[in-house]
C-alpha cells in the first residue's frame, strides 16, 4: 500500500530547473510521481505551472521527500493552517519545530498567508496573533530574554497591531510561550527565480562559481549591481579580509567607502588592526606592501598598533586625535559608516571596539546583513559564512576570493544567490573603485 500527496510548483520552474531538482528528489529518495497537471509558460516573462501526485511506500518515506521538495519550492496543493505549539522553556523549541530556508517564506494562520518576517536559514518561525504584538516590535533575537531588536524588514514598530505576525528567531532567543511552528503543514517557501529576461543589473548574479568569468567584464557588471543599489537608495554591506590589506588594495576600498559606494562593514579584529597598522607603520603584518620589504621588528607592528588604539580609547577616539590619519576604518569613522568587528578566539589584544561575545556578535551581524541591498564578500572565509548565513536568499551577494574552495564552501552552506569570482582581491578592487570612480 502506498500514501500520496499532491504538490505544487509555481514559477518559472523550467528556466531555474526547479521542476527537473524536484523530479529528481523524488526519485533519489525512493518516491514516484506522477504530473497531473502542466501549464508551460510560452513567452520569457510567463511563469509556468505543475501539480504532482507524489506517492512512497509510507507515511514516513513520504514526509522525507515532501519535506525536501518544500524546500526547493513545491508546496502542498491543499494547504492548511500551519501547526503551532508553545515553546515549554527560554530557548527550548517543540519537538519537529520548522527550521527555516534563507528564501522567502509564508505561513498560514487562521486561513491567512503571513510572510516570514527577517528570513535567514536555520531560524524557528514563531507567530503572534492579532494584538499580541510586542509594542516595540521586537523580536528578542539578542538571546537573553529581552526585547531589544528592531525589525528592519518590516517595521513592525508601525504595524497594524490587530494583525497577526509571523518572524524567524535563532534558538537561543526563544521564550517560553512563543508560539512556534512545527511541522511542514501549511508553510509556503519561495526559492529564487531565474526569468529569461536576466533581471537588469542584477542579471549577471545568477550563482556558481568560475574562474573563467572575463574578470573585467564581471567586476563592471558589479559596478552596475552597485550603482542600480545606490540609485534606489539601497544599502552595500561590505565584507572584507585581512587579505585586502596585505594585497596592497586597502586605500581602494577606503575610496568606496569614503565616495558612499560601501555603506557598511562587517569584519573582525584581524582586518581592522592590519588597516590601521598599514596607517601606522606602513605595513601589513610586517610586511611593506609597496616594497615588498620586512622592516627590522616589522612582526611586533601589529600588536603595537593595537596597543596605540587601546590607549587612545578605541578607533573613533585614535581618528579624532590624530593618532590614525588613512584607511578603511579611518574612513568609517570620518563618514558615519557604521562597522562590525566580530571577535573570535584567535584575536590579538583586541581591539576595544571589537565584539568578543559570540551571540553579541552574531546579532551585530545579523541587524547588518538584514539591512543590506548588496553584499560583497571580499576573501574572508569565515566572516563570509558567517554573514552568508544571516542573508535572505534575495539580497544579491558577490564572493570575491582566489581560492575557489572559499566561494564553493559558501554556495554550500546554502547562499546560492552568490556569484563567485575566484581572482586576486588585490585585481578586483582596483578595478571595481575605479569603474566606480571614473567621470561620467
Amino acid at each position: 500500500m502506498t500514501v500520496s500527496r499532491e504538490v505544487e510548483l509555481a514559477g518559472h520552474i523550467i528556466d531555474s530547473g526547479t521542476m527537473g531538482a524536484c523530479f529528481g528528489i523524488v526519485m533519489d529518495m525512493g518516491g514516484t510521481f506522477e504530473v497531473e497537471a502542466f501549464d508551460i509558460g510560452r513567452h520569457e516573462t510567463d511563469e509556468s505551472y505543475a501539480r504532482l501526485v507524489v506517492s512512497a511506500d509510507t507515511e514516513e518515506q513520504l514526509q522525507q521527500i515532501v519535506h525536501e521538495l518544500h524546500q526547493n519550492g513545491a508546496n502542498p496543493a491543499d494547504p492548511s493552517d500551519a501547526t503551532l505549539e508553545q515553546a515549554p522553556e527560554d530557548r527550548v523549541v517543540p519537538h519537529g519545530f520548522y527550521s527555516t530556508t534563507n528564501h522567502p517564506t509564508e505561513v498560514r494562520y487562521d486561513g491567512e498567508w503571513l510572510p516570514v518576517d527577517r528570513i535567514e536559514m536555520d531560524c524557528a518561525v514563531v507567530v503572534e496573533p492579532a494584538g499580541d504584538a510586542e509594542s516595540d516590535g521586537t523580536d528578542g533575537a539578542d538571546g537573553d530574554g529581552t526585547d531589544d531588536e528592531t525589525d528592519a524588514d518590516s517595521d513592525p514598530t508601525d504595524a497594524d497591531e490587530d494583525r497577526p505576525r509571523a518572524y524567524t528567531k535563532v534558538l537561543n532567543a526563544i521564550e517560553a510561550g512563543d508560539l512556534v511552528v512545527t511541522g511542514e503543514a501549511g508553510i509556503r517557501v519561495h526559492p529564487p527565480e531565474r526569468p529569461r529576461d536576466g533581471g537588469g543589473a542584477f542579471g549577471f548574479m545568477q550563482g556558481g562559481v568560475s574562474a573563467e568569468r572575463p574578470s573585467e567584464t564581471t567586476i563592471g557588471n558589479v559596478a552596475d549591481a552597485i550603482r542600480e543599489t545606490k540609485a534606489d537608495d539601497g544599502t552595500v554591506l561590505a565584507v572584507p579580509g585581512p587579505a585586502v590589506v596585505h594585497s596592497g588594495a586597502r586605500e581602494d576600498l577606503a575610496r568606496l567607502v569614503r565616495e558612499g559606494y560601501v555603506d557598511a562593514i562587517s569584519t573582525g579584529n584581524g582586518f581592522a588592526v592590519h588597516d590601521i597598522e598599514r596607517d601606522l607603520y606602513g605595513t601589513s603584518l610586517g610586511m611593506d606592501t609597496e616594497s615588498l620589504d620586512h622592516p627590522r621588528k616589522g612582526h611586533k607592528h601589529h600588536i603595537y598598533a593595537i596597543s596605540e588604539v587601546i590607549r587612545a580609547g578605541g578607533i573613533e577616539a585614535a581618528v579624532e586625535s590624530g593618532v590614525v590619519e588613512s584607511g578603511v576604518m579611518y574612513e568609517c569613522i570620518e563618514h558615519d559608516r557604521p562597522f562590525v568587528l566580530a571577535g573570535s578566539i584567535r584575536d590579538d589584544g583586541p581591539l576595544p571596539d571589537t565584539i568578543t561575545d559570540a551571540i553579541e556578535a552574531q546579532n551585530a551581524i545579523r541587524e547588518q546583513a538584514h539591512d543590506a541591498d548588496l553584499v560583497l564578500m571580499l576573501s574572508t572565509l569565515l566572516h563570509s559564512v558567517a554573514v552568508g548565513n544571516c542573508l535572505p536568499s534575495t539580497t544579491p551577494t558577490v564572493c570575491v576570493d582566489i581560492d575557489p574552495a572559499t566561494v564553493t564552501q559558501l554556495l554550500d552552506r546554502g547562499s546560492a544567490q552568490a556569484v563567485g569570482m575566484v581572482t586576486d582581491i588585490g585585481t578586483f578592487l582596483p578595478m571595481l573603485a575605479d569603474k566606480l570612480l571614473a567621470s561620467p
